[in-house]
C-alpha cells in the first residue's frame, strides 16, 4: 500500500510538473502569434518539434495554427522521419514549407569542400533565404538549453540581427515573463518555447500525451560500425571505411538529422516509458552521444549560431 501511494504521489508532481512546462509553452506560442506579423515553426518531424507542435495543436486547435511550418531539408535526411513530417502537417491541416539545401547548392550560395562534407552546419544559409523570401520575423524552434553549452546561453525569445547573426551579449533581458519583441527592419526572433524542458521531460510527455514519432526513435536491427565512441549507421552516404567491422546491433535514435551526421545508440527501449528509464540512466546528453559533427567539426555550436544556425 506505501509502495502504491508512493508511485501515485510521484505521478501527480510529474503530472503537475508537465503541466507547468507546457502551460509555459503555449503561453509563449499565443505570445509569438499575439506580437509578430509573419512567424513560423521549424517542423523537422523529430520529437522536439513533435512535442512543439503538440502545444500548439493545444494552443490554436486542429486547422487553427497561425503560422506555417518551416523545414530546411538537407535532402540527406531519414526518409522514416520526412514522411512523418508530411504526415503529421496533414493531419493538423497546417501549411508546410520545405526549403532545400540542394537549392542553395545549384544557386551557389551553398559550396561544399568536397562531395561528402555534411550539409547539416549549411542549412544556415537556406534558413537565411527562407526568412529573406517570406519575410519571416520570428522563427520558433525546439532547441533545449540542457542539449549543449552553446544553446544553454540563449534567451527565450532570442534577437538576431539584419545578417540573422545571434550576439550572446547584446540579447535582452526577460524578467517576469516579459519578452521585449521590437525589432529593426531585417531583424528577427528565434523563439524556443520548450528552453526549460530537458530530453527527460520530452520523453515523459510523450508518453503522457501518447505522442506519435518516426519509427527511428525505438530499437530497431540497424547495420553499424563503431568510430570514435559512436555507432555510425552503415549507409551509402555513410559507408564503412577499410578495417570497420560491420554488425548488426539492436539500436535507436535519440535525436534525428542529417544521415551524414547523426548516429544512434544502442538499445532495446520499445516504448516511450523504456525510453524515461533510459534516459534517467544516461550520463551524457543526446548530442554528445550521437552527433558526428559536435565531435568533429573545428567551429563550434556558439560560432554557427553566431552565422545563423538555428
Amino acid at each position: 500500500m506505501n509502495a502504491m501511494t508512493d508511485t501515485s504521489h510521484f505521478d501527480r508532481l510529474s503530472n503537475q510538473h508537465l503541466d507547468a512546462l507546457e502551460e509555459e509553452t503555449i503561453f509563449i506560442l499565443r505570445e509569438v502569434a499575439a506580437a509578430f506579423e509573419r512567424p513560423a515553426l521549424l517542423f523537422s518531424g523529430g520529437k522536439d518539434s513533435l512535442v512543439m507542435l503538440k502545444c500548439a495543436e493545444k494552443a490554436f486547435g486542429v486547422g487553427r495554427i497561425p503560422y506555417p511550418l518551416l523545414m530546411i531539408d538537407t535532402g540527406h535526411n531519414f526518409h522514416e522521419v520526412t514522411d512523418f513530417r508530411d504526415f503529421r502537417a496533414k493531419e493538423l491541416g497546417a501549411e508546410l514549407i520545405v526549403r532545400s539545401v540542394e537549392d542553395s547548392m545549384a544557386r551557389g550560395t551553398v559550396r561544399l569542400a568536397h562531395p561528402g562534407e555534411s550539409r547539416n552546419v549549411h542549412q544556415s544559409v537556406t534558413l537565411l533565404e527562407a526568412i529573406d523570401e517570406f519575410r519571416f520575423d520570428a522563427l520558433i524552434g525546439g532547441a533545449r538549453r540542457d542539449e549543449e553549452k552553446a544553446r544553454a546561453k540563449e534567451r527565450i525569445f532570442s534577437h538576431r540581427d539584419s545578417f540573422g547573426q545571434w550576439q550572446p551579449k547584446a540579447q535582452r533581458p526577460e524578467l517576469w515573463t516579459l519578452f521585449n519583441t521590437r525589432l529593426q527592419p531585417g531583424e528577427h526572433f528565434r523563439v524556443f518555447p520548450i528552453s526549460n524542458w530537458t530530453e527527460l521531460d520530452v520523453w515523459q510527455y510523450i508518453e503522457r500525451e501518447k505522442i506519435a514519432l518516426p519509427s527511428l526513435y525505438y530499437t530497431h536491427k540497424r547495420d553499424v560500425v563503431e568510430r570514435k565512441g559512436l555507432l555510425v549507421p552503415v549507409t551509402d552516404l555513410t559507408p564503412a571505411k577499410e578495417g570497420e567491422t560491420i554488425e548488426s546491433r539492436d539500436v535507436r535514435f535519440r535525436t534525428v538529422g542529417d544521415i551524414t551526421c547523426t548516429c544512434p545508440v544502442e538499445s532495446l527501449a520499445a516504448t516511450a516509458a523504456d525510453i524515461v528509464i533510459e534516459t534517467l540512466q544516461a550520463d551524457v546528453s543526446e548530442r554528445g552521444a550521437t552527433r558526428m559533427d559536435d565531435k568533429t567539426s573545428e567551429a563550434s555550436m556558439e560560432k554557427r549560431k553566431k552565422d545563423g544556425y538555428f
